[in-house]
């Protein structure tokens, strides 16, 4: 077995002739420059691209594989010049019974496969175009046509207040997927304001794969969170037998942010405009309960938990990690610049030693990829949409 950087949850801002894929997207993140990107700067093994079901990407992946920039995998997924895997995937919008939007991750193994889902989905999408995610389907209904088209289901970044299962559709996902189907989900993804002992104070997750992803909208955001799985080859087939802990293939380490880096890790009250702070769970707004709250993750799971401490047996750990681009005074030019002496943001995370950063940076932020590797840097708490902050 080896062990590979996986990312499974990467979006596409534009076609490579310029066309909309994703609002709120990056200009940049097309299908060929995630590939190089996330291979040769970032050092990602295997990629979960989305929105993968846009007739626009479509085309580009075609173009790709004419040229032979991508060949398709005996085990499933695209191999990027022989040194990465693509999984084609897209991450669909669905309105629960409940009242509450959720957000999944739907992989598939082959472009044909890919190309099928899509048709079945345009019935359900009013714009293939540049709306692939927005469809008109509940939770349940949109797992039987991933199952029935071969393909993963995995509810995305699951606890935020916005478009998240756990997060604004329900307390159990029994409320939502009838009992076989719930058997067959493989795993989730936290998200970037939880980890896996938050996560794991629920016990109707036991049993299933948690999943640090990095969401990315723009280039550089892609491995922000990742995971190291153990496999033989990086496949979707692999994939999907470490994601269900089979024939020797696991998820060894999940490495994402310190929650309290993320956006929504705490209450937040849009009229006042700040975070709530407290002991959890923090849901009204101490001014008025008529103000707005947006209720963070770390208070939503205080809410719905029915343990009080996480059962971890069998989890692998939760590293938290700081990437370059939260680091005080580290921007995209000292970021190239660590890029070309160690070869990928990966080898700088987990590898430059102290001195040898030292020949690159200053002192203070060789220090603090150090502390961050050691999980010591001081945080300030995100919320509200806002980003957690490293403390100067």
């Amino acid at each position: 077995m080896k062990k590979y950087y996986v990312d499974l949850h990467v979006h596409i801002g534009r076609s490579s002739e310029g066309k909309e894929i994703k609002k709120a997207t990056a200009n940049n993140l097309t299908f060929g420059n995630i590939a190089y990107e996330s291979c040769h700067r970032k050092g990602i093994d295997v990629i979960g691209v989305v929105d993968c079901i846009s007739p626009y990407v479509i085309e580009d992946i075609e173009k790709l594989v004419k040229t032979g920039e991508i060949v398709e995998k005996k085990g499933g997924g695209m191999s990027y010049r022989g040194a990465q895997t693509l999984i084609l995937g897209a991450e669909i919008e669905t309105h629960e019974p409940t009242g509450g939007s959720s957000h999944s991750l739907c992989f598939f193994s082959a472009l044909k496969q890919i190309k099928d889902f899509a048709k079945e989905m345009s019935k359900h999408v009013k714009n293939m175009e540049t709306f692939s995610s927005m469809s008109r389907l509940k939770g349940q209904e949109l797992f039987n046509i991933v199952d029935c088209h071969g393909g993963i289901f995995m509810p995305a970044h699951a606890f935020t207040p916005h478009k998240s299962f756990y997060g604004s559709s329900c307390s159990s996902l029994l409320e939502i997927f009838d009992e076989q189907s719930f058997e067959k989900i493989p795993g989730i993804e936290l998200g970037l304001s939880a980890d896996s002992m938050m996560a794991a104070c629920l016990s109707e997750l036991d049993g299933k794969s948690f999943t640090s992803n990095s969401d990315a909208h723009s280039l550089i955001k892609m491995g922000r969170e990742y995971n190291i799985f153990e496999m033989q080859d990086p496949s979707f087939e692999e994939v999907v037998k470490a994601l269900k802990g089979l024939d020797e293939r696991k998820i060894t380490a999940n490495y994402g942010l310190n929650p309290r880096l993320g956006k929504y890790h705490r209450s937040y009250c849009l009229v006042c405009d700040t975070i709530l702070e407290g002991e959890p769970p923090v849901v009204r707004c101490p001014v008025s309960d008529k103000h707005r709250v947006v209720v963070g993750v770390k208070d939503r799971l205080e809410v719905i938990k029915d343990r009080e401490e996480p059962y971890m047996e069998n989890r692998p750990p939760y590293h938290y990690q700081v990437p370059l681009e939260f680091m005080p005074k580290v921007g995209p030019k000292t970021i190239d610049k660590l890029i070309e002496r160690f070869g990928s943001e990966m080898k700088v995370i987990h590898d430059a030693g102290f001195e040898d950063l030292l020949e690159v940076v200053k002192e203070d932020i060789a220090r603090n990829v150090v502390l961050a590797r050691e999980g010591k840097l001081g945080i300030d708490a995100g919320g509200g949409g806002v980003y957690g902050k490293i403390e100067s």
